[in-house]
């Protein structure tokens, strides 16, 4: 999946922080992350033994602490030149509670060297880095469904209520349509339905297809965003609609 310009900002931002660090050994990752008005919020880890926080956990309290909501983008950056770091196992669980919809910027599989904005960075939903994952059944966090800006105008419009993804466990409820790299603030809708079918069984009538487009090329367009997609993926089909505030 390609990177959008906000996701390389968030990344810049992690490795610049983690270029002034190493004179402490204490803290020596640092990490950003940039919510749905498009503020980055950063931290840096504290090594103790009793089981200090990583950056990441950091970040996300700093974010907390001015308001954030949700976040969208997490990236976390060693010292020393060290770059692009993966979330450990607990921050990965962590994220997944509290910000399930994020986006991890993660190295990219078999890249040499330390990875980069300008280079070997890849991005990945949470959901992904946590495989199996279990989440608590009070676990209420605010969700949010991810656009291409071009979709804004359809959408807040309501023209558009259906959207196809692979790997991103929505449910139903509330939920705020964030446009990614874009100036345009989240917009509460509500998610109707998820409804799980094979990518070959897609019908017109699935999609709710308008006369004039074809299967082949919705399917084209969705593997565009999901390059990695295989023939026989299980895809969910999300409906969706405004929400009362909003119309």
């Amino acid at each position: 999946m390609d990177l959008y310009d906000s996701e390389l900002q968030v990344i810049a931002v992690a490795e610049s922080l983690a270029a002034t660090l190493g004179a402490d050994e204490n803290h020596t990752v640092a990490a950003a992350v940039m919510d749905t008005h498009g503020r980055i919020h950063t931290g840096v880890n504290v090594h103790h033994f009793t089981g200090g926080p990583c950056a990441e956990l950091v970040a996300i309290g700093n974010a907390a602490a001015a308001g954030a909501g949700p976040l969208v983008t997490i990236a976390a950056a060693g010292d020393g030149g060290r770059g692009l770091l993966s979330p450990c196992g607990r921050c990965r669980q962590v994220i997944l509670d509290l910000h399930p919809d994020a986006f991890v910027a993660v190295p990219r599989s078999g890249s040499a060297g330390p990875a980069s904005s300008a280079g070997s960075a890849a991005i990945a939903p949470i959901s992904a880095l946590v495989p199996h994952y279990y989440r608590p059944p009070d676990s209420a966090p605010q969700r949010l469904l991810r656009f291409h800006p071009r979709y804004y105008e359809a959408t807040t419009s309501g023209r558009k209520s259906l959207t196809v993804r692979w790997k991103e466990s929505h449910s139903p409820g509330p939920a705020l349509a964030y446009f990614e790299h874009t100036k345009h603030g989240p917009v509460p809708v509500d998610i109707t339905s998820v409804n799980t079918h094979r990518l070959s069984e897609l019908t017109p009538q699935i999609l709710h297809l308008q006369a004039g487009s074809s299967i082949e090329g919705y399917v084209t367009n969705l593997r565009d965003h999901y390059p990695t997609m295989p023939e026989d993926a299980d895809v969910d089909v999300v409906t969706f609609r405004l929400s009362a505030v909003n119309i």
